[in-house]
């Protein structure tokens, strides 16, 4: 009696390479179903060939990091400049090099599902994660983009491994590290993509808490930005501690 199509679709599922010897008697199977199935394990090999690959792409700055004696190599990014309301908030990833977290990329660039999964992978597999934040008094202080530079600085202090090389995106810090500024450097290396990452998860959290304190704007969902229901909660209630009162559209309401 010939195997179940479902019992072969499971075993596909183990399958890591189309060379495999146990995909020959499968290829001369004349059901469909097993052809389907055989097409789509094609499909998905490819796409996670291609994931791989993505990756190795991305370690080019944390390999060369490494070739030139750096053990502790921290990635760095912040969230959080262009909001209305809330806190910066950086971190900074120390990532191993030895063990891969496929589908990292700019944090902006994946879905809440699949941010919120890799977020639970890099807790799991980093080596050191440091978490910076700057509020809302401090931004508006000293202004954003120094606030910005303040919460990664803070991130970096927060490591519990002392990192010898940084990798930083579109930044360069007052610290006594070798650094590398990269432009776009959360969709460049897998260090800073991890950063975004753990940045925008933990400040989508926050910002999901200040939504059960100061309801009517929005916060769980907008995260602090300026959008049409956020501008509206402060024309009827008016601004919240949490503000930034240099901000253009909150300065109206102040």
């Amino acid at each position: 009696m010939s195997e179940s199509i479902q019992a072969i679709k499971e075993k596909l599922t183990t399958i890591t390479s189309l060379t495999d010897p146990s995909l020959e008697y499968l290829k001369q199977d004349p059901r469909k179903g097993v052809q389907q199935a055989l097409n789509s394990l094609a499909k998905r090999l490819e796409k996670e060939a291609k994931i791989k690959e993505k990756y190795q792409e991305m370690f080019v700055f944390e390999k060369q990091g490494y070739a030139n004696g750096h053990q502790w190599i921290a990635g760095i990014d912040e969230v959080g400049r262009g909001p209305l309301a809330g806190p910066v908030v950086a971190a900074a990833v120390v990532l191993s090099k030895d063990e891969e977290i496929l589908g990292l990329n700019d944090s902006k660039q994946l879905s809440e599902k699949k941010r919120e999964l890799l977020y639970q992978e890099i807790q799991e597999k980093a080596l050191a994660i440091g978490i910076g934040i700057v509020d809302e008094k401090v931004i508006d202080e000293v202004n954003i983009y120094e606030a910005s530079k303040l919460a990664m600085i803070q991130a970096v202090e927060k490591l519990t491994v002392q990192p010898t090389y940084l990798l930083i995106d579109a930044m360069k810090l007052d610290l006594p590290i070798q650094q590398e500024k990269l432009i776009k450097g959360d969709a460049r290396s897998v260090s800073i993509a991890a950063a975004s990452i753990i940045a925008k998860v933990y400040r989508d959290r926050l910002m999901a808490d200040y939504d059960q304190l100061y309801p009517g704007y929005g916060f769980g969902h907008n995260a602090g930005y300026g959008t049409k229901e956020h501008l509206i909660g402060m024309e009827k209630q008016g601004i919240t501690p949490i503000h930034r009162r240099t901000f253009a559209p909150v300065k109206k309401y102040l």
